[in-house]
């Protein structure tokens, strides 16, 4: 099966049919998948580490690495490269996307993840804290409940397996539109992925995704945008944004990154 980048919204299900984790066991490889776990972006990542460790030894994994990384220095270490390289799937589990950030940015791990994910040698899902962290431009936290502004939103350097978007996890759960909004108008070159809990944005070679999952992906697109007054305003000042794309995909709809449009689904 081809490998492919999974955005994943948060909380998946762990416990009936696991749609979503199946999903990225079976772009894995399957029965002859080797698994690593990153769990550095969580407070207790011992504990997360092994109930995905547990989970896809049920499923059937040949192999499953742990990289639990808790400082900078282990991180910078690069003799993860030789954990990492064997590996046909590598997931980011949830927890804070910037002590993930703090640990790995720039490391030769999170390099060598980067590049053999881009040349589609190897599976990668991040889920919550692991799904904010995929663009180059990364929400780091921020509020809801109230008009879209850039102080709802603080904006950092993500690990940038997926340069061109902006993700949002917990998305709808979390009443995190206004936030994503507030992204895109100080970014309007990148596009909005706002990914509910128990979805998943499947990114595959070609340029495009695919939706997986009980909720929705939503995808904010500046492209046509005909005017903003983010360069004008104060912080806490409401955005003014007219010509905003919005798409809400479900499970199945697909969407061309390339050509920023939905696809007739297959």
């Amino acid at each position: 099966m081809q490998h492919a980048i999974l955005a994943v919204g948060g909380a998946e299900d762990k416990v009936h049919g696991k749609e979503i984790l199946h999903t990225f066991f079976e772009h894995a490889g399957g029965s002859t998948a080797r698994i690593g776990i990153i769990p550095c972006a969580s407070q207790d990542p011992a504990a997360i580490a092994g109930r995905y460790q547990q989970i896809f030894e049920a499923m059937g994994a040949l192999q499953i690495a742990v990289m639990d990384i808790r400082t900078r220095a282990q991180g910078e270490d690069p003799s993860w490269k030789t954990v990492v390289e064997p590996c046909t799937g590598v997931f980011i589990t949830g927890g804070d996307q910037v002590r993930l950030c703090g640990l790995l940015a720039d490391t030769p791990l999170i390099d060598t993840i980067r590049q053999r994910a881009q040349l589609g040698q190897l599976t990668l899902a991040g889920t919550s804290a692991g799904a904010a962290v995929m663009g180059h431009h990364m929400i780091a936290g921020g509020g809801s409940g109230e008009s879209p502004n850039r102080t709802l939103v603080d904006m950092a350097i993500g690990l940038g397996f997926v340069p061109e978007v902006i993700v949002d996890q917990h998305f709808h759960n979390r009443n995190r539109m206004a936030r994503l909004i507030s992204a895109i108008a100080m970014q309007p070159d990148r596009l909005g992925v706002g990914i509910d809990e128990d979805t998943c944005a499947l990114f595959s070679g070609d340029g495009c995704f695919r939706v997986i999952g009980k909720g929705v992906v939503t995808v904010l697109d500046a492209e046509g945008m005909t005017h903003t007054n983010e360069p004008d305003i104060q912080p806490d000042d409401p955005l003014s944004i007219h010509g905003l794309r919005l798409h809400l995909l479900a499970h199945g709809d697909r969407f061309d990154l390339n050509h920023r449009r939905v696809l007739a689904a297959v």
